[in-house]
């Protein structure tokens, strides 16, 4: 049976040099089952990318798995386009039934092409349909996928350094960052001042910015870093949105469907947006994307927007399945209680070693920011980032049996994304395992140039 080396080899000779993730966790799997993924070697696991958040119940959950069944047997048409069948019925309500009443009850829903992406474009031409402004305003930080407009509206600068012809008229706003506040002051007077700032730049008539046609914001920002917006300055940006007749989109592609401890993460703020953006674990595992928004905006004609693959109704059958399954078994409270036994853990690793600036996170979407404290700290006591380090601290994760990702600026945050069905023992494994990284990549830092691991 052919091994990783084989897989890896294969996977370099013939994928695009775009790829990502395997040069950083270079596996190839075999098999999956909850938490817990098999390598061609036969080496087992704890996957903590989770699909990037896709998979809220795990690798195969049973749900899933009978969802997937009872629809191929039923003779389920596979592919609708966007004609309805009773799954897709069904599918709507269950979303629907977990939304705030007060936006379920003027909802609207576009199904669009499968992926977050699809549905931050489908967003931003909603939104600038129905206000008739060119406009976009987005947040240092954000991450809302790799499409052309939705790279336009991302932060991060190395994916679209070299992309010229980008989405015109988007401007950044600064994002509450409390560890590293972009006005040097942190804590509430950070965020305070951060949401006059925005509400000045909005209603000045010499900021250079013309009225958007909407704000999209991220509740908790994971590819930036997994960094929660405070609740106070979530709520101050949808009063001054409202205020200057802005539309509000929250992309909750990878916060939504019970990740932080609320089945949206807005919701966590006591706010109603616009707009919402929902993608990854909506589909069960497979392909969908959607825009849920307020019927006000609905000015679309016929055909405005479309895609073949909005009408994959494995999906929506897997897609109902972890939903209905999520409310059912109060997965969403239990995420932010086993999340909370998990930060603690990750804080104890924070305190017995020396390279950890910040835990920080929502229920099950937590990020360790790892820093370099040889160098002198800014002026709120933040230390520099240290990428090189943090690499090695993953990679010290994956030989002890655990996968997880980096994001963050300069990749500096070690990212947690279990699955929502993670025990507490396997939190406790998941705990000492990055324990044991985060010394052995600290002690390989300090050994000479030149000597052994």
């Amino acid at each position: 049976m052919p091994d990783n080396a084989y897989y890896l080899e294969s996977q370099t000779r013939r994928e695009s040099n775009a790829r990502s993730y395997p040069r950083r966790i270079p596996v190839a799997i075999r098999e999956a089952r909850g938490i817990h993924v098999t390598d061609a070697d036969g080496r087992t696991y704890l996957d903590c990318l989770s699909g990037a958040g896709t998979l809220a119940l795990g690798h195969n959950h049973p749900v899933v798995v009978e969802a997937l069944r009872q629809a191929l047997d039923s003779s389920l048409p596979l592919h609708t386009l966007d004609l309805t069948t009773p799954v897709k019925e069904q599918f709507v309500d269950e979303l629907f039934s977990q939304l705030p009443p007060e936006f379920a009850k003027r909802a609207k829903i576009q199904f669009c092409g499968p992926s977050g992406a699809d549905a931050v474009e489908a967003a931003v031409k909603l939104v600038k349909t129905a206000t008739g402004r060119r406009t976009m305003a987005a947040f240092h930080g954000g991450y809302h996928g790799m499409t052309n407009g939705a790279l336009s509206l991302t932060g991060a600068l190395h994916a679209k350094q070299h992309v010229p012809g980008l989405m015109p008229d988007v401007h950044f706003l600064p994002y509450p960052y409390t560890y590293r506040c972009p006005f040097g002051l942190g804590g509430e007077q950070g965020h305070e001042v951060g949401s006059k700032y925005v509400e000045r730049v909005f209603a000045d008539p010499s900021s250079g910015i013309l009225p958007p046609a909407g704000v999209i914001v991220e509740a908790v920002q994971g590819e930036g870093g997994v960094i929660p917006a405070p609740a106070p300055w979530l709520r101050e940006l949808r009063r001054i949105t409202t205020g200057q007749q802005i539309p509000l989109i929250l992309d909750e592609v990878q916060t939504g469907i019970g990740r932080t401890g609320a089945f949206l993460a807005f919701e966590h703020a006591g706010i109603t947006p616009d707009v919402i953006v929902l993608s990854k674990a909506i589909g069960g595992s497979l392909p969908l994307a959607v825009v849920v928004y307020d019927e006000s905006l609905d000015s679309w004609e016929p055909g405005a927007h479309a895609g073949t693959f909005r009408g994959n109704q494995l999906a929506m059958a897997a897609g109902l399945a972890v939903i209905r399954y999520i409310r059912e078994n109060g997965l969403a409270l239990y995420a932010e209680q086993v999340g909370g036994v998990l930060r603690r853990k990750l804080e104890a690793v924070q305190s017995d070693t020396g390279c950890i600036g910040e835990v920080r996170g929502k229920g099950l979407m937590l990020g360790a920011e790892i820093v370099d404290r040889r160098l002198p700290p800014d002026c709120i006591g933040s230390y520099p980032q240290h990428p090189e380090l943090a690499r090695s601290v993953q990679r010290h994760c994956l030989a002890r049996g655990l996968i997880l990702e980096l994001g963050g600026r300069y990749d500096s945050v070690v990212r947690f994304l279990p699955p929502l069905t993670v025990t507490e023992e396997q939190i406790e494994e998941i705990a000492a395992i990055f324990h044991d990284a985060v010394l052995a990549a600290e002690r390989e830092a300090m050994e000479p140039a030149g000597a052994m691991g």
